[in-house]
């Protein structure tokens, strides 16, 4: 496994997370309806995909796997004061549609044409060992070639994301949790 490209971004505020968007002028604009753990991970893979050949090719060969250890927990809380008050009770379609994390996975794919396999985890904290276990399984299914592989977690207290775009190559050495630990660290 080699990793050929490495995101890693933390926010303090959600207007930071928008404010990226703009400046690097990406025209999608699903991304102001989209719950705040979808835009950062969204945003964390046109970063990490810029300049891509054959960037928006429908692909068949790329996994996509997220992990986090608050799940949806932002928009769950948002979307259970739409329902909590008897007397004014209105679910919000457009906040129940993000409560699963995986959504941000289907984000990813829908704007990337990834057809591949797609996983998010929930972890108390951030796990090497997990990710690198889950990325080798991954690719025992010979027909995935690459994985986009994230840590996004949003929260009220953190809005972080580390993202890899990882290769299958037999010809690297293996990818160690001591490796993935200091990049997600360091980086």
């Amino acid at each position: 496994m080699k990793i050929n490209n490495i995101i890693r971004h933390s926010f303090n505020n959600s207007s930071e997370i928008t404010e990226l968007y703009r400046s690097l002028k990406i025209d999608y604009p699903k991304f102001f309806k989209m719950d705040g753990l979808s835009k950062l991970g969204l945003l964390a893979s046109e970063l990490i995909l810029k300049g891509t050949e054959n960037r928006f090719s429908p692909r068949e060969d790329v996994a996509i796997i997220c992990f986090n250890s608050v799940s949806s927990l932002d928009i769950d809380t948002l979307y259970q004061e739409s329902i909590q008050n008897k007397d004014n009770y209105f679910p919000s379609p457009s906040l129940f549609v993000y409560t699963l994390p995986n959504i941000v996975n289907g984000e990813i794919a829908i704007r990337n044409k990834f057809f591949g396999e797609s996983f998010f985890y929930i972890c108390k904290i951030f796990d090497a060992r997990q990710v690198i276990d889950t990325v080798r399984k991954t690719f025992h299914d010979t027909t995935i070639t690459s994985v986009l592989a994230a840590w996004i977690e949003y929260s009220e207290e953190k809005k972080e994301v580390f993202m890899m775009w990882i290769e299958n190559d037999n010809d690297v050495m293996e990818l160690t949790e001591e490796q993935i630990n200091k990049l997600y660290i360091d980086y």
